[in-house]
Formats: structure tokens, sequence, C-alpha cells
């Protein structure tokens, strides 16, 4: 079974011949390489592209490498990446008639000095470059500052709900709870029971995700690392900095961390897109407030392996679905806070912030949205709504919930939605009256 991934597709068609490098990047088995030598070199070819002009190399296959007289034994052996003479003399041998190359790397980052060949491809017109990498060396956030400015960036996530039921054989609402349990992995969601689900969640972790940050950070203390990993996803989307969490450390697990080495292990989180983080923004003040951050999971069933699938908040869970889902849309998401005064029982004037779950900025467009899980009864509904109401400006706000009612806008302008057709329908936001 096939999952299609059209919306990164149309990513990479509308990138070709910029004259940049294209860099695919994203957590690791997110289909990073799929995307690229299978449904984008399917798409070359069925576009009239002959196959002598698309040329793919893995760096991390032994067929590719034996092509170039290397032999990916002597380099594990020789802890050594693949040499970029033996590399471009190929390439070079490749380049014999006339039009575009597509030249298709994948683990790019095995080659030595890749940033350098790179780098020199970008100065020949005859060249369109698309590459991948999934190591702890290139999975870094930075990756594109290596190419000066030259390198575009498309920024890949986990398959989003909506691909995830393409290829779900229930209806949606067993979909979601599946997909909300464990994840969006495209080998995690083609495994048939839950037990291989699981076991393979919890693999990637054990055998992916930690080792390579210890081994590109070169942690130390790798405990204390995962601790933190146990401790932030067991809180996800709850605000918290370095200092807090160095508190909880020394009094519940009397290890001395410090604050620094945990902002240091939370970067390396980030870095390797395992976790993103939602900044608190001062929607009066117009400034980033940087006490305190949210941190999301970019797959839900990472997270959930991470505690064992034991810890089940369907009201956190919701909240962290639609931040990926927003950012997976391209948004800019942070957390924002509305300062208020107002007067007590006393009389007494006392100051509030009132918090807006996500600001989405999407380039001149900005959205408001707060997720609900549930909204019994007209109290729930008017607590949620009630920070939009002190917000004076003309930007769309949106309630999402679990619950299953009709899409429709109140009086005062409150678009209400369900989250199947918040996150089904790509033009959700943009719901008219």
């Amino acid at each position: 079974m096939e999952i299609q991934r059209g919306y990164y597709l149309d990513k990479l068609l509308s990138r070709r011949g910029n004259g940049l490098i294209k860099i695919i990047t994203g957590v690791r088995r997110c289909g990073k390489s799929y995307l690229l030598n299978t449904i984008f070199y399917r798409y070359l070819i069925s576009s009239g592209v002959p196959e002598d002009h698309i040329i793919r190399f893995a760096f991390d296959s032994a067929d590719d490498l034996e092509l170039i007289g290397e032999k990916l034994i002597e380099i594990y052996k020789q802890k050594r990446k693949a040499d970029p003479e033996k590399f471009m003399a190929y390439i070079r041998a490749k380049l014999t008639g006339s039009g575009t190359y597509y030249l298709l790397l994948d683990e790019v980052q095995l080659l030595d000095s890749f940033e350098a060949v790179l780098n020199g491809y970008l100065r020949k017109d005859s060249l369109d470059v698309f590459v991948t990498g999934s190591s702890a060396q290139f999975l870094s956030s930075d990756i594109i500052t290596e190419f000066s400015g030259r390198g575009d960036e498309i920024r890949m996530y986990p398959l989003s709900f909506s691909e995830f039921m393409s290829v779900y054989p229930g209806d949606r609402y067993q979909g979601l709870s599946a997909y909300m349990l464990y994840g969006g992995i495209p080998m995690v969601v083609l495994r048939e029971n839950a037990a291989d689900k699981a076991a393979m969640l919890e693999r990637l972790f054990r055998e992916i995700y930690i080792s390579d940050i210890v081994l590109r950070h070169k942690v130390r203390n790798r405990s204390d690392l995962e601790d933190l990993l146990n401790v932030v996803s067991s809180s996800v989307g709850s605000l918290t900095n370095p200092e807090k969490l160095r508190n909880t450390f020394h009094s519940v697990k009397k290890s001395r961390i410090s604050a620094a080495t945990i902002k240091k292990y939370l970067d390396c989180f980030e870095d390797s897109f395992l976790l993103e983080a939602a900044s608190r923004y001062d929607l009066k003040g117009k400034a980033y407030i940087n006490s305190a951050q949210k941190y999301y999971f970019t797959d839900l069933g990472l997270r959930n392996a991470r505690l064992s699938f034991r810890q089940n908040e369907p009201t956190h869970a919701m909240e962290n679905l639609i931040y990926n889902e927003l950012r997976r849309r391209g948004c800019r998401v942070d957390v924002g806070i509305v300062p208020i005064s107002e007067t007590n029982r006393e009389g007494k004037l006392i100051r509030k912030q009132l918090e807006i779950d996500f600001v989405c900025s999407f380039g001149a467009s900005r959205y408001y949205i707060q997720s609900a899980y549930s909204m019994p009864d007209a109290e729930k509904k008017a607590q949620e709504a009630r920070p939009f109401r002190k917000i004076d400006d003309s930007f769309r706000k949106i309630i999402v919930t679990g619950d299953m009612v009709p899409t429709q806008y109140d009086e005062a302008g409150i678009l209400t939605m369900n989250i199947y057709d918040f996150l089904l329908d790509p033009h959700s936001l943009e719901r008219q009256p």
C-alpha cells in the first residue's frame, strides 16, 4: 500500500529550476527519502524527463557506493565518509547530453565535504539539485546556513490526519483515535496490528532518535537526556522553562543537572525535529515573553511511545494535533497572552493574563485558535471565547472542539468547528460566514 504525499510533491514541483539546492528536512522516518526517490522520481519520468537525465544516489547504499569505487563496509570500519572526488567523477561521466539533469541525493551527509560539493553544483545551469538526509548530522535546523543562503528548505512532517485517512480502513472517528495514539510515521501506520505499531515506535526511539542526538551533540549523560524527554512527554502543551525543569530534576530525581544543560538538551530535541517550541506573545504589548514556552511533539505516536502508552490525555493530545496541523500548513505558531485588569468581588483591581492557545501567522494573515476538547455547556464555551472578546482587531477567531458540532459563526463573529472538519478540510481556516 502506497501513501501519496501530494502536498509535498507540489512543493518540490514549485521549486524546480529555481537555482537553489532543495533540501528536504524533518524528523527521521517521516517519508523524506520515499518522497524524493520514488514519488518525485516517478513524476519526472511521467512528465517526459529522460531516465538518463535523473541521477539518483543514496550514500547509505552498498550498491550505489560500489558505482564510485567505494565499499560500504570499509567506510564503516574506517569511520569515514564517501570520497567526494570519486563521487564528482561519477557525476561528470553522467552529464553527457544537453538539457536539465536532476540530481537526487539521499543521505547526502555521508559524503565528505558535501556542502562544498553541492555549492559547486549550483554553478552548473544544467543541474537541478534535490537532497535529503536523516542522520544526526543532517537533521539540524541550521543546516540551511551551510549553503550560504542558497538552500531552499522543504519542511516535511509525518502524515497529516488527511493523509492518514487515505489508507486507514475504518471511519474518521476510529481513525482519529488511532492517529492520536500511534501517530503518523508512515512505516508505523502501515503496520497491521497495535502491538507491531507500538513495538516499532519504541524501537525507533531506542535505536535511532536518542542515539543520533547522543552522537551528534556528544551527550555524556544519556540518562538525564532521556529523563528530560520523559518529563516533557508527560507535560506536553504545558508552559515550562529550563529553570522550572531543573527544579523538577532536583526535587524528584535528585539530579544535579543545571538549567543550562537542560536548555542544551531541549535545543537538541528541537534540532532533531522531535519537538517544537511555541513562544508566548503579548498581544497588547506586541512583544514576546521569554519566561516560558510550550513544547509539542511532531508526532503523537512518538510521544506516547516515550511514555509506554500509559498516559492518554485527549485534551493535550488534541492541542498537540492542532499545533502540528497548523505548522504543516506553513503557519508560524505562538501562544497568545492577553493582559487584562478587572475588579474582584471586594472591589480591588487585579491584573490577569488570559491565554489563547495558538496565534497563527501566515503572511499578512493572522488567526486566533482555541483548542477545546469538549464544550458541554454555554459556560464552557464562554470561557473559551473570553480571550477573543478582549482582542480589539478583526483577525479570524476560531474554536476547534472535539464535540460533533456544525461549523458556524456566533453573533460575535467567532467560528466554532469540530476537529474533523478542521483537520480534513485544507481551507478550514478560511471558512466564510
